[in-house]
């Protein structure tokens, strides 16, 4: 039997990377998935590629609350219920000291990063059906610090805090809340790190990378999806505040 069969998930951060691998995986795995993205372009080029009659996309900045209740409520309207939630979307911000990092970008980080998830968990999870999971992503950078990526620590750390508080609010539902920490994923947002770090060097950015990997290569994409699949499965039911590092060994280290 499929894993996920009947189970209707909202994906934000849906047209790329780890979302995009995500949504794929879960509708090989039955579910139906809205994919919630601001960037209509590549919602509309990631739907036909999908190619399914159980995927939907809701055009949304999920740092709006009014646009977020606004993804919820499309959701419920095409699909009729809500049991899974990835909290996915985020933005990487730049590459800058804590005393130099622009207020402009600090302040975008933390709402799409940090107030978007806040959002999606105040909007997304009281509408859920009751035995539901949420994953909300996070990083390696959620559990240590990272120089010159001050608004990107900060922000991934803060999601920690908000899963642990969901994950005791919602607990009499039997809605469990769990982050995902990877460590550098091969998705256009490390290509943009990389550029940030050293335009003109940034193979030997990606190299310092895999060096501080055991593994000594980034994770790709559908490695997250399988984790996150996992959680959203019934066989993680009794899985609840829980922090799942995905990261080659890294925080091994």
């Amino acid at each position: 039997m499929k894993r996920l069969k009947d189970k209707v998930a909202i994906i934000t951060g849906g047209a790329a990377g780890i979302g995009k691998s995500t949504a794929a995986l879960f509708l090989e795995e039955g579910a139906s998935v809205m994919l919630v993205d601001i960037n209509k372009e590549k919602l509309q080029s990631t739907s036909e590629e999908l190619n399914s009659s159980n995927l939907a996309y809701c055009v949304a900045d999920v740092s709006n609350p009014a646009d977020v209740e606004r993804y919820t409520s499309e959701t419920l309207s095409r699909f009729g219920k809500i049991n899974l939630f990835f909290n996915n979307a985020g933005i990487e911000g730049t590459s800058s000291s804590l005393e130099n990092y622009p207020n402009e970008i600090f302040d975008k980080v933390i709402a799409i990063n940090l107030k978007g998830v806040w959002y999606g968990c105040k909007y997304v999870i009281p509408k859920m059906v009751e035995g539901g999971s949420v994953i909300i992503t996070s990083s390696v950078a959620g559990l240590k610090g990272f120089k010159d990526l001050g608004a990107y620590v900060t922000s991934k750390h803060g999601v920690i805090g908000i899963m642990r508080v969901a994950a005791l609010e919602f607990a009499d539902r039997n809605i469990r809340v769990n982050t995902v920490h990877p460590g550098p994923v091969n998705t256009q947002m490390m290509r943009r790190i990389e550029t940030d770090i050293s335009p003109d060097n940034t193979e030997e950015v990606k190299k310092g990378f895999e060096a501080i990997v055991p593994f000594s290569r980034y994770a790709e994409p559908i490695e997250i999806a399988n984790l996150v699949l996992f959680l959203a499965s019934d066989e993680s039911k009794y899985v609840n505040g829980s922090t799942y590092v995905i990261d080659g060994g890294l925080m091994a280290g």
